[in-house]
């Protein structure tokens, strides 16, 4: 590949690129970025031109991004977030609660608190143009650092490879979901040593709340190699336990939604302090609409706080 001109990479080869180091795949980066596949592979070649170095490895199976892609691409991610923060900024000096807001909301908590929250964006800001995204964590904050997501609802911390800057709402406790004819079924006060003995059924991997039971499961020396039984959802999840496979941990908040949906489950609660864990706001560290965050967290825990939780203010 020749050297390369003096010339400066375009936004639209950019974004191409990320699509591409992001998805792994061609034909589904440019259905994340809505082009045509070969104006996908032209952006991402007119970038390799520009740069005068290759960022891809294409064979007939798979998409390699190499070293030095990696490190654009990271690049990338930094320009982008940087050039919608600029938009952000006009946007929110000119109008506040006004325009599009992507929330990305993490699958174990959508169903049971998007009710409210949309109830409140309904009620409170209705010239807010909002956007909800649900997928699991690491895709959440990939898309924060990237600028195609503006406010994440999820388990806090909210770790990953980028800084966030994270705004509690609440604690709430989890649960453990037995069948009915359990011998734990309906005891309350029950201490957390009790899943040294039990088989705890887990989400399947990507989920924070599978790690978050692990996590529970390892802290009083529980067995956490676990079966191959693993659910996609937690409504599948309370299924399993209802046709005898296991236990479960559910939080607080999805406990009316999943046991309602059957009459073959059964609750024990912890003893305090129960396990349990944070739910929150995350963005972007010095976002421009940061003001606008903390007035939408204080009306949110104001929406919330029916909920079975302890309000974090």
């Amino acid at each position: 590949m020749r050297h390369p001109k003096s010339r400066t990479p375009t936004i639209a080869q950019l974004k191409a690129f990320l699509a591409v180091a992001e998805h792994l795949h061609f034909r589904d980066a440019a259905t994340a970025v809505g082009l045509s596949q070969p104006a996908l592979s032209g952006a991402v070649a007119a970038l390799e031109e520009t740069l005068g170095s290759q960022l891809v490895e294409r064979t007939t199976r798979k998409v390699i991004i190499t070293p030095l892609g990696e490190r654009v691409a990271e690049h990338a991610r930094r320009v982008l977030a940087s050039l919608y923060d600029l938009s952000e900024e006009v946007e929110a000096a000119r109008r506040p609660f006004t325009g599009p807001l992507h929330l990305g909301v993490i699958p174990t908590v959508a169903p049971y608190l998007l009710p409210g929250v949309l109830r409140l964006v309904r009620r409170s800001y209705p010239d807010l143009d909002l956007h909800v995204h649900e997928q699991r964590t690491p895709s959440l904050l990939e898309g924060l650092a990237a600028g195609r997501l503006d406010l994440l609802l999820l388990a806090l911390p909210a770790g990953g490879a980028s800084p966030t800057r994270d705004i509690p709402l609440f604690d709430e406790d989890f649960v453990l979901v037995t069948p009915p004819d359990h011998e734990l079924a309906g005891r309350t006060g029950v201490p957390r040593d009790v899943l040294l003995d039990l088989d705890v059924l887990l989400l399947e991997e990507g989920h924070c709340l599978r790690d978050q039971a692990l996590d529970i499961c390892r802290e009083v020396g529980a067995d956490t190699s676990g079966g191959s039984t693993r659910a996609a959802g937690l409504s599948t999840l309370v299924q399993l336990v209802a046709g005898g496979l296991g236990v479960t941990l559910l939080p607080a908040t999805a406990l009316d939604v999943e046991a309602g949906r059957t009459d073959r489950l059964a609750t024990v609660r912890f003893a305090d302090p129960a396990p349990g864990r944070r739910i929150g706001l995350a963005t972007r560290p010095g976002s421009a609409r940061s003001g606008e965050y903390e007035r939408f967290a204080a009306s949110l825990r104001e929406a919330l706080c029916d909920l079975p939780v302890r309000i974090v203010s």
